[in-house]
């Protein structure tokens, strides 16, 4: 099975761009406020280090058979970039399996964007040779919890690292 490469995808008012080193920029203003890492830990990143993880990113996994696919949201009516989704392609003993996760900037919440983003790429790996579509989210993220929800995910009873699984099968 050779790599997944994220492509363009359009959805109603969204392009998901493949992403870039020269996105950088504009994404560590994007992902600035602090209260994005409230459920999963960390603080924002400078431009610079947002540069070096993005250079790693686009280099793509060091396991042949795992594909990094990382875009960038940009919101067409505005002309900017509001977040990002990424889904990391591996395989399992039943197919190709997606671990998708999204971020959406403080300013864009609340308008459907991550709902959006989110559904365009599940969309777009239902139209790859992936098996299953999975979700980590804490229990306490009830915008996250909907996201994947509008995305025909659901709660399993299996728990990662203090976060709940949500699992979507794509029928191939």
């Amino acid at each position: 099975m050779s790599r997944l490469v994220a492509e363009a995808i359009g959805t109603e008012r969204l392009t998901l761009l493949p992403l870039q080193v020269e996105h950088a920029e504009e994404m560590a203003a994007v992902l600035s406020d602090p209260a994005l890492h409230t459920f999963i830990g960390g603080t924002p990143d400078t431009p610079h280090a947002l540069r070096s993880r993005y250079q790693r990113m686009t280099a793509g996994s060091p396991e042949p058979a795992v594909s990094w696919l990382n875009w960038v949201i940009r919101l067409r009516d505005e002309d900017c970039l509001t977040g990002t989704v990424q889904a990391t392609v591996g395989p399992s003993a039943h197919g190709l399996v997606a671990e998708v996760a999204w971020m959406v900037g403080t300013p864009w919440q609340g308008r459907g964007i991550a709902s959006e983003a989110v559904q365009g790429l599940v969309g777009w790996l239902g139209r790859q040779p992936v098996h299953t579509v999975i979700a980590h989210i804490h229990p306490e993220h009830g915008a996250s919890a909907a996201v994947a929800a509008a995305a025909g995910l659901n709660p399993t009873d299996v728990w990662h690292e203090g976060e709940i699984r949500w699992q979507r099968s794509m029928g191939c």
